[in-house]
């Protein structure tokens, strides 16, 4: 337990200084001088990478690789380290699930000269932020299910609806039987839904809902954070946001304020959904501000 209390505490570290930028680049590069990249293989030439921030995947074949997502630019020479060790080829696809600090930070660092993919709005939003380095831009970008071909993997790009963010992706290996959901799925915790970039509560469930209907008990499913799931795993983490909601709603029509919900709480089934970036009382926030109408 005090190992997954560690690695929660870590990956709440890192979303924090992704979204707020509050973290100075000597703590940053202190906080990151620990970490280690691992590969965990999914299926032939596919695996998903962990390190710090959000979960990557890789296809790696060996006249070139692909990648989902690219953490920190801090952590851009221990991941191409990783890379070599399954492909001597080099990395040719860089694919963004979504605009987030944690999932774009490493894009220059990694991938300034291989074609980088990602949501129209993600675009537009980096292109937006004089932090960002211009050469992580997306050079491609989506606005409807787009087949990509990597070697001999078919991979489909799904933008959705707005939901963690209006730029959000859906990555399926249909072949494989694998999707990588980005922050559509925070495994085992309260989920970030950033309202300041296009995030909406509602469309999370519908989402969440419409990967199931898509899935099935064999079908592998890589978070963007947390452990590696499946469909019994998303299935829970429906539940918790639709019951969650319900409760938020519950008490908003008993006449509960915001303050007072938070003290009363969602009960103890909860308690192990909340974790150090999304805390219960954040999350009961982000509910309550969803049900006003």
């Amino acid at each position: 337990m005090k190992g997954m209390n560690s690695r929660i505490t870590r990956l709440g570290n890192g979303i924090a200084a992704a979204v707020l930028l509050i973290s100075s680049p000597l703590a940053i590069a202190d906080r990151f001088k620990d970490i280690e990249i691992t590969a965990s293989p999914l299926a032939e030439n596919i695996y998903m990478l962990t390190g710090s921030g959000g979960n990557m995947a890789a296809v790696a074949n060996p006249d070139g690789v692909l990648l989902i997502d690219s953490q920190y630019a801090e952590l851009a020479e221990k991941i191409r380290a990783k890379l070599k060790t399954l492909s001597q080829g080099e990395l040719t696809t860089l694919i963004n699930t979504h605009m987030h600090g944690d999932h774009v930070g490493g894009n220059a660092a990694l991938a300034a000269n291989a074609n980088i993919i990602a949501h129209k709005n993600v675009q537009l939003r980096l292109s937006n932020n004089a932090n960002f380095d211009p050469a992580g831009l997306p050079k491609t970008v989506i606005e409807q299910s787009t087949t990509l071909k990597h070697g001999d993997t078919t991979l489909i790009l799904e933008p959705m609806p707005a939901s963690h963010t209006d730029g959000d992706i859906l990555i399926w290996f249909p072949e494989q039987n694998i999707v990588h959901m980005g922050d559509l799925l925070f495994q085992g915790r309260f989920p970030f839904v950033d309202t300041s970039n296009g995030g909406n509560v509602q469309q999370y469930i519908e989402n969440t809902r419409y990967v199931l209907s898509k899935i099935d008990d064999n079908t592998q499913v890589i978070p963007g954070h947390g452990e590696l799931t499946n469909k019994a795993g998303l299935a829970a983490e429906l539940s918790m946001l639709e019951q969650t909601l319900a409760l938020v709603q519950a008490m908003r029509e008993q006449g509960l304020t915001e303050e007072q919900m938070i003290e009363q709480g969602l009960g103890e089934a909860f308690k192990s959904w909340h974790w150090n970036f999304i805390t219960e009382a954040r999350w009961i926030r982000t509910l309550y501000q969803a049900t006003q109408s």
